[in-house]
């Protein structure tokens, strides 16, 4: 049976026609629409939640800053409830955000993956049609054909066809290339969803500490400022005795510090523990640390960061031990401690924190959170102290010798392995 140009234009555009007509429809434009509404809706209550937490953060400040009285404490700690809780909030609309997100990819890579199957599917049947219908040589087709003009013509149409098939396979190159990009993007989302999950948890606990310390001084000073401000005078004294035997213990430390071991100061050997810094206490012999301290200089950076403030690694390193010396009444010292051995030859000592996030033994690197800074041991204010060391010269004891503070662990130094936190930024 003779198959005429006519005839073989016929058949192309079937052939075409099933290539076209196997496309799969888009998603519904308006689903698609209510759910990228929904992902900016939650994305502008996260930008308000982030503006009420800053009028807390400043509310902490101005307060904070105040003379030291019982009222002052409490409205401190009902503040940072409120802030802590706006946190909550604000992580809660970012976890509803990310599923969302999470979402509307699953949704792109569904129709992805149905243009996929429908291309493989519309080129496979094209071409068992192809193979059925034109499996004549050039010869057979020329015998069959009145001229060469209709011969050339056939193949003339058949090479659009072929044309089309090579598109649809770069458009199927396309789409998987795609579907990789959205594979990925969801990886990362979810990824995103469970450090949200993890900072949510943290947080929760964080606010109930705030409420157990707030229920404990209330408990302690039965809400008379004398009380209070006998509190604070005792601590003051027990922290001043620990001072003393811990500078008498380590003036007398002498421990070979080899100073080829850790860099000497310099730009950007360390990063800062904190997103957003303001130094309120230096190192060293300040005004602040001869009245302070009992030696009369300071071994640490302090910085100000409210209950909660996520605090980093500054360099990358291992967890050398963490301790809180709360543990044991009458102990003011650092509180909830974390110290890490860097690659560099340097330690860091990070104090006072209300979180530890940080495994002993474990990997840490530059940036990660390790904790969160909050008001434990002895500290008048919500703060981060951090300590330098040339790690030569520091180790982690159990401060036996001390009066109210031996059944604690501490990280204990020579004198010459302190070093100043502000020559390595």
């Amino acid at each position: 049976m003779r198959m005429h140009s006519f005839t073989k234009k016929l058949l192309v555009l079937a052939l075409l026609c099933n290539l076209f007509a196997a496309s799969p429809a888009n998603v519904k434009a308006d689903t698609a629409a209510e759910l990228q509404q929904n992902i900016n809706s939650h994305a502008e209550k996260i930008k308000q939640l982030d503006a009420e937490i800053k009028t807390y953060q400043k509310q902490i400040e101005v307060v904070g800053g105040e003379a030291k009285n019982l009222q002052n404490a409490i409205q401190v700690l009902d503040i940072n409830q409120k802030k802590i809780g706006t946190e909550i909030k604000k992580t809660e609309t970012n976890i509803q955000k990310t599923n969302l997100t999470i979402e509307q990819l699953g949704s792109d890579i569904d129709v992805i993956r149905s243009k996929i199957s429908s291309n493989s599917l519309a080129i496979a049947k094209t071409l068992s049609i192809m193979q059925q219908n034109d499996s004549e040589s050039l010869v057979e087709s020329f015998l069959k054909n009145r001229t060469l003009a209709d011969v050339v013509n056939d193949y003339e149409s058949m090479g659009e066809f072929e044309s089309q098939v090579r598109a649809k396979s770069m458009e199927l190159d396309t789409f998987r290339g795609e579907l990789e990009v959205k594979k990925t993007s969801t990886e990362s989302e979810k990824k995103k969803l469970q450090s949200l999950n993890g900072e949510l948890k943290d947080q929760n606990q964080i606010l109930l500490n705030n409420k157990k310390e707030k229920n404990t001084l209330l408990a302690e000073t039965k809400n008379k400022e004398t009380e209070y401000k006998s509190i604070l005078a005792t601590r003051q004294a027990e922290k001043e005795k620990f001072e003393k035997e811990l500078f008498d213990f380590e003036s007398r430390l002498k421990r070979v510090i080899d100073p080829n071991s850790f860099p000497s100061g310099g730009k950007g050997i360390i990063s800062y523990p904190l997103d957003s810094i303001v130094v309120t206490q230096a190192f060293g012999a300040t005004v602040d640390a001869k009245r302070l301290y009992v030696s009369g200089t300071h071994n640490g950076v302090d910085f100000r960061a409210t209950r909660g403030t996520p605090v980093k690694s500054v360099s990358g390193g291992v967890v050398k031990g963490i301790g809180n010396t709360d543990e044991q009444p009458g102990c003011y010292s650092y509180g909830k401690w974390i110290l890490i051995d860097h690659d560099n030859g340097l330690s860091s000592l990070y104090a006072h924190l209300d979180l530890i996030k940080a495994t002993p033994g474990s990997r840490v690197e530059t940036g990660e959170v390790i904790g969160y800074s909050g008001q434990t041991g002895y500290a008048t204010g919500p703060h981060l102290h951090l300590t330098l060391y040339a790690s030569q010269g520091v180790e982690i004891q159990k401060y036996s010798a001390s009066i109210n503070c031996k059944n604690v662990s501490i990280p204990v130094a020579s004198s010459k392995a302190y070093l100043d936190p502000m020559q390595y930024f």
